[in-house]
């Protein structure tokens, strides 16, 4: 199945190319020395806070935008006497992005790259793993899109919204257990409207299944994922279904309800897309779905989200009839609420809990795993510049007298900077 999908990727890469040129060429008759080469693609950049440094040819064949993003954060984790036991000082984030197209606005590209321990995060084999987003894209029409390469699988919303647009510190501890990240493969995207507002959009993806940078395996199978999204009141503001909180404060009510589904088969890393190896070349074949929702008007903003994981057969057994590992199956919920006042000061609460099936429980040692947190955010500069606080409570159902005891409480503060 993977030779195939190799096959369609290359096919599809030379298609895309073919008809970019096929159509630039067709059209472009004219003749140019070198020196008149170098004088039409020379330009000055155009520099826009939060939309980066853009280079482009005056003939409009070629466009380039740079983007930089930064994200510094301090953190203490206290126990339950409040003694702290932990601390955190570091670059969380530090990203490089690079967008645009070649030979015609329809062969669109998008190239990120992260150089932080924590964007970095080293792959089983040990490879260094900095590439987090890199497609080539042909867009038709403003209605749809198929690209090929590395990007987000069209999971959870949560996983969409770039980190650069979150209202807390990190995403959701339910995110971080059921997000299925990135991937590589073919990606498409349908968008179209109903009537004066209803919008939806449906997106699917046929891609690896090993997550990021991944290159080989052996004997595992192919992630089919798909999403649907409605709009029943219309598109939100500045693109506002991607990013948390009101800050641009819609007008009108908003909403947006979403769901997706993702099969992965025969995955051989514990979380699907992302995790440790599976022992012993184990393969298990994982389900994913998500649903959320949306609300945003005048400042306000509700966004919930709920998600879980299906796997037949959950645990890995060794050769002493032990198990060794096991896969986390069950589902989780997050809510959260935020208020934008007056001076671009906003504060928000979550609160999100994890619910293993029975089985998991076993081995996690809880029922439950909840994390309620309050944070205030400072926007200078939207979400290009701003200074957010959080206060994070730790605390489960059903575990031990000491399970979270010696991180009963979590205080960040971080400083997001992009351009």
């Amino acid at each position: 199945m993977k030779k195939i999908l190799s096959l369609i990727v290359i096919s599809l890469v030379t298609f895309i190319v073919s008809q970019a040129q096929d159509k630039t060429l067709a059209n472009d008759t004219t003749y140019y020395t070198d020196a008149q080469v170098t004088e039409l693609l020379r330009n000055m950049p155009n520099i826009e806070v939060g939309k980066g440094v853009t280079f482009q040819s005056k003939d409009n064949r070629y466009k380039l935008t740079m983007r930089l993003r930064m994200q510094s954060l301090v953190g203490l984790t206290l126990d339950n006497n409040f003694a702290i036991n932990k601390t955190e000082a570091c670059i969380k984030r530090l990203h490089m992005r690079f967008d645009g197209h070649v030979f015609t606005p329809k062969v669109a590209y998008s190239i990120q790259l992260g150089y932080s321990p924590y964007d970095a995060k080293d792959l089983p084999d040990g490879s260094i793993n900095i590439i987090r987003d890199a497609m080539l894209y042909y867009v038709p029409s403003s209605s749809w899109n198929i690209g090929i390469g590395q990007t987000k699988l069209r999971g959870s919303r949560a996983n969409i919204n770039s980190s650069s647009a979150l209202q807390f510190v990190n995403r959701s501890i339910v995110n971080s257990e059921f997000s299925i990240d990135r991937d590589f493969g073919i990606f498409a995207e349908f968008h179209n409207k109903i009537g004066k507002t209803f919008n939806y959009a449906i997106k699917g993806s046929i891609t690896t299944g090993e997550g990021r940078n991944y290159a080989v395996s052996q004997n595992s199978g192919l992630a089919y994922t798909a999403r649907v999204e409605l709009y029943p009141l219309g598109k939100f503001a500045s693109r506002g279904e991607v990013s948390e909180g009101c800050y641009v404060r819609e007008v009108s009510p908003k909403l947006a309800i979403g769901g997706a589904y993702s099969y992965n088969d025969k995955a051989c890393r514990i979380q699907g897309q992302r995790g440790a190896l599976l022992s012993d070349n184990n393969r298990r074949s994982l389900q994913s779905w998500f649903a959320d929702l949306i609300f945003k008007y005048q400042g306000f903003a509700f966004y919930t989200d709920v998600m879980g994981r299906l796997c037949s057969t959950p645990t890995i057994v060794d050769n002493n009839g032990e198990v060794s590992q096991h896969i986390y199956t069950g589902w989780g919920v997050n809510m959260q609420a935020s208020y934008t006042f007056k001076y671009d000061w906003e504060i928000g609460l979550r609160h999100s809990t994890l619910l293993p099936d029975a089985e998991t429980a076993i081995y996690e040692g809880y029922e439950t795993k909840n994390q309620a947190t309050v944070v205030v955010t400072k926007y200078f500069i939207g979400h290009n510049l701003k200074i957010h606080a959080d206060l994070s409570y730790n605390y489960a159902t059903g575990a031990s007298a000491d399970y979270l005891s010696n991180s009963r409480w979590q205080a960040l503060l971080s400083v997001d900077v992009g351009i």
